[in-house]
């Protein structure tokens, strides 16, 4: 009964590499991406390293090299790396009953590397289904992980040949890939979500172009972002 258990779980983390294929070459293209425009900003290939195995957040990462570069205090980058990563709060939760048959230690390993995409095929696989294997869930997100870490180390190696990564436009990936993130939600709302976000979208410009006028820009973002958000919130029906 071991032995079958064990081909099982196999079978389901092997399955678990396969379903993360189709993703990895947004991996590629982003990983590569910070690792250029970390090394053009005098991040080290340990750090940059680092950041890829313990913050594993592409955002964040980008967004970490940014202040690095402007020499923002490590309290700002520590908060403003913490509330772009909430998410993953949220996310963790959504996906929670669907592992709820595993121990504690296997959730909290699961939850560790879940990132947006992986948590979009696993959603994806519980429209047909209530529970998820975790040993599928561990193909998943581990072959996500790797590729991470090897898109990040390669674009960090390539970027030391590379002056200005602007000329590519590859200081562009993180804005981009917050508007393709922000453009696929929209489209899923019905008329009065969609609405409702809209203006929650208005009023953190509207903040952000306030605030710039009072704080620092990193500040800035902090508050108009809580701001929004607060707003947002109270304003859900």
């Amino acid at each position: 009964m071991k032995i079958e258990q064990m081909h099982e779980d196999r079978q389901q983390f092997i399955q678990g590499v396969r379903d993360c294929l189709p993703t990895l070459l947004g991996y590629i293209g982003i990983g590569a991406a910070f690792g250029i425009v970390g090394a053009s900003s005098n991040v080290s290939l340990l750090e940059i390293a680092l950041l890829s195995l313990l913050v594993y957040a592409g955002s964040a990462q980008f967004i970490i090299c940014a202040l690095f570069v402007v020499h923002t205090p490590i309290s700002v980058i520590v908060a403003t790396t913490f509330i772009v990563n909430l998410r993953h709060f949220l996310m963790g939760l959504a996906i929670a009953p669907a592992f709820s048959q595993y121990s504690m230690k296997q959730n909290v390993l699961l939850g560790t590397l879940l990132t947006d995409e992986t948590f979009g095929v696993a959603t994806s696989k519980l429209t047909k289904q209530t529970k998820l294997n975790a040993s599928w869930m561990h193909g998943l997100n581990i072959t996500a992980y790797l590729c991470w870490l090897l898109s990040s180390l390669s674009g960090a190696m390539l970027g030391q040949w590379i002056e200005e990564p602007t000329v590519f436009g590859l200081d562009f990936a993180l804005p981009a890939m917050f508007v393709a993130l922000l453009i696929i939600q929209l489209q899923q709302q019905a008329a009065g979500k969609l609405m409702h976000l809209l203006a929650v979208v208005g009023y953190t410009i509207i903040f952000m172009v306030v605030f710039s006028f009072v704080v620092p820009s990193h500040l800035a973002v902090l508050l108009s972002t809580m701001s929004a958000a607060t707003i947002g919130v109270l304003t859900k029906r």
